[in-house]
């Protein structure tokens, strides 16, 4: 192929979602540096107790939502991250899914470190913050959308039920609802 044509091919393709493809490629640097450096990086950037003097412990707050324990766990929650992110960040603008994203992550790392003792990696508070601020998106003054009931039921209270069982599956369903959470007062109460 002739270099114009390759630059012909390249311009085919559009960046069209900049915050949740520039999340997701952090995320897969992160997990392959992570198996190269078979662990290394997500035993340095993944939320863990720690001292409160140490500016580690607040780093981690964000970092902890780059990593993941290995591709099963990024793949299932980039493919809702990928489907549903680049509709909302349409709507509500990069700079605000941004925001919201960082600040799911910092939140449900704090109920995280005040509530275990382990350490907590990935995504999914961000995939049901999405998830719930979807079903949000044509809330009507005075409406309860029945989407947003839906969700609840099938997404959230089955979160809330796993949370207080007594079958341990190393999920961090905590951060699932705190991203619930974020999504429905995103959603409802702030854009």
């Amino acid at each position: 192929m002739e270099i114009d044509n390759i630059m012909e091919l390249i311009n085919k393709f559009s960046y069209n979602s900049v915050v949740i493809l520039s999340y997701f490629l952090i995320c897969l640097l992160v997990l392959i540096l992570n198996i190269i450096f078979k662990g290394k990086v997500n035993n340095f950037l993944a939320l863990r107790k720690g001292s409160l003097l140490s500016p580690m412990t607040y780093i981690r707050l964000f970092t902890t939502g780059l990593c993941h324990s290995g591709w099963s766990h990024f793949r299932n929650n980039f493919i809702t991250i990928l489907l549903i992110g680049p509709l909302l960040e349409e709507k509500y603008g990069s700079i605000p899914i941004l925001e919201m994203l960082v600040i799911t992550t910092a939140a449900s790392s704090l109920v995280h470190l005040f509530i275990y003792e382990s350490s907590a990696i990935g995504a999914s508070d961000n995939v049901y913050m999405l998830i719930v601020l979807c079903s949000v998106v044509n809330v009507t003054e005075g409406k309860i959308p029945i989407t947003l009931i839906l969700i609840f039921l099938f997404y959230v209270a089955d979160e809330i039920i796993k949370q207080f069982s007594n079958k341990k599956d190393n999920i961090s369903h905590d951060s699932h609802i705190v991203g619930a959470i974020c999504g429905f007062i995103f959603g409802y109460f702030i854009f």
